[in-house]
Order: structure tokens, then sequence, then C-alpha cells
């Protein structure tokens, strides 16, 4: 049976849930950002996130180089990159570390197929094109669909099976296809970055954390996580979607954002986005 269609808005989410929750886990792309950009709203909830002592750990499908100086400038404890298979965080001291799921052996039998997978796509793809970030991938390849080029369903549903058939595991972002050599998703990243920064438990703690997210790449957490949040341009999605949240924003991107941690801070008696001065937010890193 597939799962209901549109939750309810996050206005139903009841504030005692909210009150026990002591971190949030986000994406990035059209869930803090619009066309590669923090938004300013967004800027000021993770602002004051940090003030209200409550760790911000995003969960990306970018590359790590693209996320290394976001990992050193934006107010979040750490940076889980390339689906689960990189993690960048700063320590005591503002030093940045970077930590990969895969050892370096491994990392480095799978650079050739991933050039070989790569190479496959575009041959057998019409308009098929490597991300612009691409430069700055470890682990994994993107093929763009939305960012910078357009393919539709038919080329995207295409590239993921080929993907597969290479046996890769592939996801489908707001913007790009990802696919990799190996286990670790987004579920598994978070798990080892709480525990490696927190030396704690996710799964032990489930309703202590909140997840955010925008896109089909987002179903397992969305289905792993109860106080999981969709905002608003997920609904781009809806006739793909066979996991939902349990609450939509009525915002989108940034603004959804926002509105999730307006209500969170509500909830523990804290005060909510908009407070703030607006800050600059920092822009795109070179692809």
């Amino acid at each position: 049976m597939s799962a209901p269609l549109h939750p309810p808005w996050i206005d139903a989410l009841a504030p005692a849930a909210l009150r026990a929750v002591q971190g949030v886990l986000t994406d990035i792309d059209d869930t803090l950002t619009r066309d590669g950009r923090l938004m300013p709203a967004a800027l000021d909830a993770l602002q004051q996130l940090r003030a209200a002592q409550l760790p911000v750990i995003a969960i990306t499908g970018r590359p790590m180089g693209w996320s290394e100086p976001f990992a050193r400038t934006w107010p979040l404890a750490a940076i889980v990159a390339e689906n689960g298979a990189v993690a960048l965080f700063r320590d005591a001291q503002g030093t940045l570390h970077v930590e990969y799921a895969q050892d370096a052996a491994t990392r480095a039998a799978n650079a050739q197929r991933l050039h070989e997978v790569a190479r496959l796509v575009q041959q057998q793809v019409p308009g098929a094109r490597l991300a612009r970030d691409s430069a700055g991938r470890v682990t994994d390849l993107a093929i763009d669909h939305s960012e910078f080029e357009h393919l539709d369903a038919e080329r995207i549903a295409q590239v993921v099976a080929l993907m597969r058939a290479q046996g890769m595991s592939a996801t489908v972002s707001s913007i790009h296809i990802n696919g990799w050599f190996g286990t670790h998703t987004k579920l598994s990243g978070a798990r080892w970055i709480v525990q490696r920064l927190l030396q704690r438990s996710l799964d032990e703690e489930l309703g202590r954390w909140l997840y955010v997210g925008d896109s089909t790449n987002d179903q397992e957490m969305f289905g792993h996580v109860p106080l999981s949040v969709g905002v608003a341009n997920l609904l781009r999605f809806e006739h793909e979607l066979t996991v939902w949240p349990a609450y939509l924003t009525r915002g989108e991107r940034g603004e959804g954002f926002a509105q999730v941690v307006r209500a969170l801070l509500a909830a523990q008696g804290l005060t909510g986005p908009g407070t703030l001065p607006c800050a600059q937010a920092p822009g795109p890193a070179p692809a």
C-alpha cells in the first residue's frame, strides 16, 4: 500500500514532541538553499539553533570539495557529504577534519569503476552530463538533471538503471542523480556522525532528532526519523515518492526550514527565526 499523499502541515506537530528534540539533521540543496546559495532565512535559523546549543548536521549528496568551505563557515556541527561517504567537522580549536566511510584502498579501487560508469552513462543517455561539482567528488559520480542541465523523467530513470546495472547504489536528488559503490546512505552517514561527534546512538534516541528534506533521496530518512519534515517544494516529487515525511511546511526551501526551526524553538521556549538580523549568506563553492 502506498504512503498517503500530502502529510499534515507542520502546524499540526505537537509542541510536546518538539520539546524533546536535541538536534537537527537536514539536507542542503533546495532545503537550505536556492540556486546553490544559502537562503538568509535558513542562515538566521541555523544561527539561532547554534545559539540554543542544538547541533545541526547537514547530510547531502554534494561532494567533499563543495562541502569543505561550508563546513568551515556555516553554523553547522558537521556536514556528511556524498550520501554518507565523507564527514567534515571542526574540532574545538576550529581545525577542519575530513573522514571517510571507506578506506583509502577501497576508494582507489572504486575510482576507475566510477570513471567507466560515467563514460557509459554519457555515451548511452542523450544529454547526460557530469555535474559541475564533479571535480570535488571522491567516492561517487553525479549526473546533472536540473541544476544546469535538464533531463526528463525517462532519461533520469535510464541513468539510474544503468548505474544499478553496474552494481552501484543510485538516488535522485532535486538537482543530481548520484551513483556510488558501497552500502553507505544518508541514514548510515547520520548514524556515523552522531556517534563520531556526540558518542551517542541515533537509533536509540530517534525521538530527540528532527530531519528536514526536500527530495526522493530523503525517503530513507523520512521513513526512519519519526519527526521528519519535508519543505513544501517536496511536492514537486509527489508522484515519485513512496515514503513521505511525517509533516510538510507551507514554505519552500530555506523559508520552509525556518518555519521548522521557528516551531522547534517556540516549543522549547526560545526565540524563533526572524529575530536575528539577516547575515550575508555565503555563495556557492566553485565547482
